[in-house]
């Protein structure tokens, strides 16, 4: 075991034009999504402290900044990044994906993650379909 420093996220896997921030849970399809794009992966490990420095670096140098959380998307970890990007006057693309903002029905996590498309096929599409990512 190995301390991890508190509020510093780990960059999983160095890619371009896109960086899929994972927060909790979500990591491996991030990390599998990844792959397919082409994309920086990164653990973000912490919602309070963010790692702003890191945030601020991967909006500079990415087309895309995708939040990935299985929390409720409005006020979650999605929402910190996109405040932080104001705050410091970066506009830069942010796709936010987590849970909608309503019941869930009942199910395995990985039969929920997927209705929900938070599963790694979800995920792909939901990048798919930016207008951002459409050549310039």
């Amino acid at each position: 075991m190995r301390e991890i420093p508190l509020g510093r996220a780990e960059i999983c896997r160095k890619g371009k034009d896109i960086a899929l921030l994972a927060f909790g849970s979500l990591l491996q399809p991030a990390r599998v999504a990844g792959d397919e794009l082409g994309a920086t992966v990164v653990n973000m490990r912490f919602v309070k402290p963010l790692d702003g420095e890191l945030i601020v670096d991967l909006a500079r140098n990415h087309r895309l900044l995708v939040t990935l959380e299985e929390n409720v998307i409005a006020g979650g970890a999605g929402s910190a990044v996109t405040e932080l990007l104001n705050e410091v006057g970066i506009g830069v693309r942010v796709l936010q994906l987590g849970l909608p903002d309503q019941f869930i029905e009942h199910g395995t996590q990985a039969e929920l993650l997927a209705a929900i498309g938070l599963d790694t096929e979800g995920i792909l599409a939901a990048v798919r379909a930016v207008p951002a990512l459409l050549p310039e």
